[in-house]
């Protein structure tokens, strides 16, 4: 049996292990770009818990396609005092997977729990004077300051999810990951289902209800499920999914593959849409710790050896409507873009002028670790660029090549590279999460709070808190320009470019909802 025809093979009997032909119909079967490999949503940043996030649990806000904040499981809120008193009021029906009623005791702890490890959640409880439960359908916050983006921190779409649970697992350490799924969301997880590296499923939570009123848009609007499972079935080579996509053995591919397209364009019963408009932001993620990427003239020296375009071509080919550089440190198409700093991606790289710029700033021939993922495909290529890179730059480079979850699992390691620690690696992130300088995780510069790599940037943490207080958009464009001129100087990340990412679909499949995968208000018809 050729290899190709196994492993889609393979890949739908894991898909549907005992369901009858007739229950097809109410099974979505689904193919995600990577394994689910964390569970709980506050301590994982890779999109497939993030989508599992969504799925299981549920959130005080959601937000439409417009980044507009509208409520979710509060029935709305009020506010006093000028903008520091707020008073968000949950909305009837709502219960935990275990049959509890959801109380606002549940959300308080799930709050202050987010709070601790999310960007926009610090800067939330930063301007927070108490956060209480008055009474069970009652969440209060007393703030020390206006903080008019509330609902937007706690209706945010990025990483990390500011999902409520119930109290007794919202009280576990913000630093060790919950294990039992127990949310409110509109699907129950099936840990008994779970097969590491292959396979997750989930059911219909049939006590869930949606709310009465609006339209679905993102995250945002009534949460209808119209199937009773959906199941995820990891199959990394692009060809296996395809194949079992185009022979109707999987319904949902998140993404295909760039060099699958036109065969997907061809296909019969199959739709190829780009859902996520804001594409994925490129960078490479360097770890301030340790050397020799500790030294802010030794990052500043790498970041003049980067050619964007090769990075998108890689990942995205030769069709530049599928990809966008050079890109700064927001999404390009967002009121925060700005051209500022953006002239040293001007000119063809000169790698002899970056070796005598490493070398002015002390480089000695440290090892640099430079940690690669085979899956995702656009990873493995973001990857083996930056590889080639590093060495034209003459640096001592150790490229370690593993699965994207064992990288996102190895990244957390704060150690030198002596003792397995790290000192770069490739990746992406949804554009919607690099927006503004509240979402974006890798612009941090607080230190340990801050996402893997950990930089302590001071200067870019005070326009950061500058940017918060801005009256208004004129005046947060202006702060923008200065942070991304800083982040320039800085480095907490080096931006690689934006592209495109186009997902496919079995043509009975109504309802899909533009942006990143979710499983409510989809049919199968």
């Amino acid at each position: 049996m050729k290899r190709r025809t196994f492993l889609a093979t393979s890949a739908a009997a894991l898909a549907t292990p005992s369901l009858g032909l007739a229950q097809q119909d109410k099974v979505l079967r689904f193919i995600p770009q990577t394994d689910l490999s964390i569970l709980d949503p506050i301590f994982g940043l890779a999109y497939a818990t993030r989508n599992h996030g969504y799925m299981v649990f549920d959130m005080l806000y959601g937000q439409d396609n417009d980044f507009r904040a509208s409520p979710q499981m509060v029935e709305g809120h009020v506010t006093e005092q000028d903008g520091r008193l707020w008073r968000l009021t949950l909305r009837d029906g709502l219960k935990w997977h275990d049959g509890e009623r959801v109380l606002a005791r549940d959300c308080v702890a799930s709050i202050r729990r987010w709070g601790q490890r999310d960007p926009f959640g610090q800067a939330l409880m930063a301007a927070t004077d108490e956060l209480s439960a008055p009474d069970d359908k009652v969440i209060q916050f007393r703030l020390k300051r206006p903080f008019p983006l509330l609902p937007d921190a706690l209706g945010k779409l990025p990483p990390l999810l500011p999902v409520m649970m119930p109290e007794r697992l919202a009280m576990t350490d913000p630093y060790t990951q919950v294990t039992e799924m127990v949310g409110s969301g509109p699907f129950r997880f099936l840990p008994g289902e779970r097969v590491s590296g292959a396979r997750v499923a989930y059911e219909r939570f049939k006590d869930y209800v949606p709310r009465a009123s609006g339209t679905p848009s993102g995250t945002a609007g009534p949460k209808v499920v119209h199937v009773d499972r959906v199941e995820w079935t990891v199959i990394p080579d692009p060809s296996t999914a395809v194949a079992a996509l185009q022979a109707g053995e999987q319904d949902w591919l998140e993404f295909a593959a760039n060099d699958m397209l036109p065969l997907l364009k061809r296909a019969r019963n199959v739709k190829v849409a780009v859902q996520e408009q804001a594409g994925m932001m490129c960078l490479m993620r360097l770890n301030h710790l340790h050397p020799p990427f500790d030294n802010p003239a030794i990052r500043r020296a790498v970041l003049g050896a980067f050619d964007q375009a090769d990075y998108m071509m890689a990942v995205a080919g030769e069709d530049r409507a599928m990809w966008n550089a050079p890109v700064g440190f927001f999404t390009p198409g967002t009121p925060m873009a700005n051209d500022a700093g953006m002239a040293i991606f001007e000119g063809p790289r000169d790698f002899d002028k970056v070796k005598r710029d490493l070398a002015a700033a002390g480089y000695k021939g440290e090892r640099v670790v430079l940690l690669g993922a085979t899956d995702p495909t656009f990873i493995h290529g973001l990857s083996e660029v930056a590889a080639d890179m590093l060495r034209r730059c003459g640096m001592n480079l150790d490229y370690q090549l593993s699965d994207w979850g064992t990288l996102t699992a190895r990244r957390s390691s704060k150690e030198p590279t002596e003792k397995g620690g790290w000192s770069c690696y490739m990746t992406a992130l949804t554009g919607i999460d690099m927006a503004n300088p509240a979402l974006s995780a890798p612009l941090r510069g607080n230190g340990t709070n801050a996402m893997a790599g950990w930089p302590e940037l001071p200067a870019v943490e005070a326009l950061i808190a500058e940017w918060f207080a801005a009256p208004g958009l004129e005046a947060q464009q202006q702060i923008a320009r200065r942070l991304q001129a800083r982040a320039f100087q800085d480095i907490p990340y080096i931006p690689a470019g934006q592209f495109l990412q186009a997902a496919a679909y079995r043509s009975n499949l109504e309802g899909v909802l533009r942006g990143f995968p979710v499983f409510w208000n989809v049919r199968k018809t």
